[in-house]
């Protein structure tokens, strides 16, 4: 397994990564996650739709907290042929009370918890936190990779409307 030392920092201060770092062309590897009712999910459950998959360290901080409410705006304009997935290594009853507290409703919240499947087959797994780092993957229908934002700077926000072009070009795929 690879280890990518600085891919990310923390307030400026060098991380590690681990896994293999995924890149636009590549098939998503089909891993399993658990949803809020601690029942397993796999990305080819959702087969046959265009996925954006938020990597998020966890909900319960400001930052992860704006992006995936904002992601839950967005959802409205992406259309039924698109899923939203954030995966964190929150606890599943964790991001079921986040949810609910935040009036999220359309992303799916996945946890990475017990086997860090995610993290290392996305190569966002960091190794210093036990967390994963911030990134955003838009998959095709087929999960292709069609478009890669990993932030380099885990305290700051994804590139919004990067983000939001590359579903769109996707969808129209």
């Amino acid at each position: 397994m690879s280890k990518r030392k600085g891919a990310v920092t923390f307030q400026g201060n060098p991380l590690t990564l681990t896994g293999n770092e995924l890149k636009v062309g590549d098939k998503a590897p089909n891993v399993q996650l658990l949803n809020d009712e601690l029942k397993p999910v796999s990305l080819d459950d959702y087969s046959g739709k265009v996925c954006v998959i938020l990597s998020v360290p966890s909900l319960d901080t400001p930052v992860c907290d704006t992006e995936t409410r904002k992601f839950n705006e967005y959802a409205g304009t992406f259309g039924r042929d698109v899923a939203i997935l954030a995966v964190s290594m929150d606890l599943p009853f964790a991001q079921k009370r986040w949810c609910g507290a935040a009036g999220v409703e359309r992303v799916t919240t996945l946890s990475d918890y017990r086997d860090r499947q995610f993290g290392e087959g996305f190569g966002l797994y960091i190794k210093e936190l036990g967390l994963l780092a911030r990134s955003v993957y838009v998959l095709d229908r087929e999960g292709v990779v069609k478009y890669a934002q990993l932030v380099k700077e885990i305290t700051n926000e994804p590139n919004y409307d990067e983000a939001r072009e590359a579903v769109a070009n996707t969808v129209k795929l």
